[in-house]
């Protein structure tokens, strides 16, 4: 049985001949039951990556979305043109209003379409707080509970709810993670880890009991995490013995650079064009 998962979006490009980067995330995931494509980076780069990489978005079964930001859920047009009359998964607050005061200015960072919108090009949006079984072997967290001290959200992000309540840091409780199941153990796929990547492991090794987290791919949100963040990282993911960590998207390189000196060879850059087979 061979798994393997395909980054197609992400900030940095592993290797040359028609690549692109973007800032944000999508990776193409084949199982022997079925193909999958977590999020969908901005939309600029998707189609063309997905062409170079040989990868066809006609083929996918279902759609999965990590949280409602627009580098993550940019491209669902186009994902939806090119496979039209799709599942697309999620949790329900994915269409929340969302902004980031940055620099001064204020931006919003939402989903960048309407749900009616995405509706007209096919997507069947099936949206929990649960953990749910997308397809065999493939899983999307459901709410991660927030039991860290440490792992806080990003102060400069902010969520209007729907009766207009303003939500500061945004709670981002729709921050989901992809869980996969292969012969060496659980492959776990972050969008942003929003949700902290502590809570997200010891969630994960919960609702999986007895079941070894083999692998840990895509963005850890290490970029905004203070030392003690950053110490206690390091620490879960060898308490569980992660044999592999490809970081991406929201590590940032200088946390990147941290990790690969202290992981060694289980750390991976997980760039566009990155392949992690099992």
């Amino acid at each position: 049985m061979t798994i393997r998962l395909t980054i197609l979006c992400e900030n940095t490009v592993a290797r040359p001949f028609g690549l692109l980067g973007e800032h944000g995330f999508a990776c193409y995931l084949e199982t022997p039951q079925g193909n999958y494509l977590f999020d969908t980076g901005q939309g600029q780069t998707l189609i063309p990556n997905a062409r170079a990489l040989g990868k066809d978005l006609a083929d996918i079964d279902a759609l999965l979305i990590s949280h409602g930001h627009y580098d993550h859920t940019g491209g669902l047009p186009q994902a939806l043109e090119a496979r039209h009359g799709l599942n697309v998964y999620g949790h329900p607050d994915i269409f929340t209003a969302r902004y980031w005061d940055i620099e001064g200015q204020r931006r919003y960072v939402g989903i960048p379409y309407q749900r009616k919108y995405l509706e007209s090009l096919g997507a069947r949006f099936c949206l929990h707080r649960e953990l749910i079984e997308v397809g065999p072997g493939v899983y999307l967290t459901g709410e991660i509970p927030r039991r860290t001290a440490f792992e806080k959200g990003d102060s400069q992000q902010f969520a209007v709810s729907s009766d207009g309540k303003i939500l500061q840091p945004d709670p981002m409780v729709d921050d989901l993670s992809m869980v996969v199941a292969s012969p060496k153990g659980l492959i776990l796929v972050l969008g942003c880890a929003h949700a902290g990547l502590v809570n997200i492991i010891q969630y994960v090794s919960e609702k999986f009991e007895g079941e070894k987290i083999y692998a840990v791919v895509g963005g850890t949100h290490l970029g905004f995490a203070g030392t003690e963040q950053f110490e206690e990282t390091l620490k879960v993911l060898d308490d569980f013995n992660v044999e592999k960590v490809g970081v991406s998207h929201c590590t940032g390189l200088p946390k990147a650079a941290q990790l690969a000196s202290r992981l060694g060879e289980r750390f991976f850059f997980g760039s566009v064009g990155t392949v992690l087979t099992i």
